[in-house]
């Protein structure tokens, strides 16, 4: 396998590229290090793979990068390349997602009509549900996303099915729900409350906490990818999801058992965009990818703060 990850630097993209790495393909990774979060928290993610005779870096924009060149006998495309968060993509930054989600996609899947790729792996999101969704939500749900990051997700989702119906690009697409785990983005909310709660400080909580979310261990998300990339069905979208549907306050009781620590909660009015409630039904990715969630949200959630605890982010060192 020779393989092009998109987003390399991120908190899956990087994860993801080692998984790759090791299994023995050949990995060209490319980031562009926009600044939604320090640069520095995303060079520390490339740390396994920089030196690797296996793994190469370019640092370009997708709609900047010769494409031509880093697809030459790629046979799988990972595209987790995306500008991150819900709050964030009001107002005149929507302009940063369109550019970043929308249009570098529809510029990645161009330059791949006529290759003989074996998959394009595309990395969306439940964001693209919305709260109309019944919950479990399936595939086969009509997607009316509530932020306009998940309209963004979508629209390239949309982008890959029509590049597969008219290009024959073989584009599967992924929907997370709520990954979490080491190397987890330092807005996210597992990140900030560990650090929080091992701070002593307070948790502000937006909502009042009833809200539900369905977490996948950052492993299972990664086992999840590289399934959908052997044998996910062209023009399908799968769910990947961590198995369970856990409040908001329910998470915060799990902290503060993996900490050791009381937290003090501030409750705040909800903010747009953020869904009510998610919970993913996988049973055609368990069919299709035999996808089984395997870490649990405890051991998942005590993982994390073990990596905390050793980096900067916890220790300020």
């Amino acid at each position: 396998m020779k393989a092009l990850v998109t987003g390399v630097a991120g908190f899956i993209g990087s994860q993801l590229a080692e998984a790759l790495v090791e299994g023995g393909a050949a990995v060209t990774g490319i980031d562009c290090f926009t600044d939604y979060y320090p640069r520095t928290v995303k060079e520390r993610n490339l740390e396994g793979l920089r030196g690797h005779a296996r793994f190469g870096f370019v640092e370009s924009s997708i709609q900047q990068a010769d494409l031509g060149r880093l697809l030459e006998g790629v046979t799988h495309v990972f595209h987790l390349a995306a500008q991150a968060g819900v709050r964030k993509s009001w107002g005149r930054d929507f302009q940063v997602y369109t550019v970043n989600n929308i249009e570098a996609t529809q510029v990645l899947l161009e330059a791949t009509v006529g290759r003989p790729l074996h998959r394009f792996v595309y990395a969306s999101s439940s964001s693209v549900y919305g709260d109309a969704a019944a919950i479990p939500m399936t595939e086969r749900t009509l997607p009316q996303p509530v932020s306009p990051y998940g309209v963004t997700k979508l629209a390239a989702e949309q982008l890959c099915h029509l590049y597969h119906v008219n290009h024959g690009v073989p584009a599967v697409s992924v929907r997370y729900f709520t990954v979490y785990g080491p190397r987890q983005r330092p807005d996210m909310a597992f990140h900030r409350f560990l650090k929080a709660a091992a701070a002593g400080q307070p948790i502000r909580i937006y909502g009042d906490g009833e809200q539900t979310r369905d977490f996948t261990f950052v492993a299972d998300a990664v086992a999840a990818t590289l399934a959908a990339g052997d044998r996910g069905r062209p023009g399908r979208v799968y769910n990947i999801g961590g198995g369970s549907r856990v409040s908001v306050n329910q998470v915060l009781r799990l902290v503060e058992a993996c900490t050791g620590r009381r937290i003090e909660v501030r409750y705040e009015a909800p903010q747009k965009g953020d869904m009510r409630d998610t919970f993913a039904d996988t049973s055609l990715a368990r069919a299709d990818l035999d996808f089984r969630p395997r870490v649990s949200l405890e051991d998942g959630l005590t993982a994390e703060y073990r990596w905390l605890s050793t980096t900067t982010a916890l220790t300020g060192q």
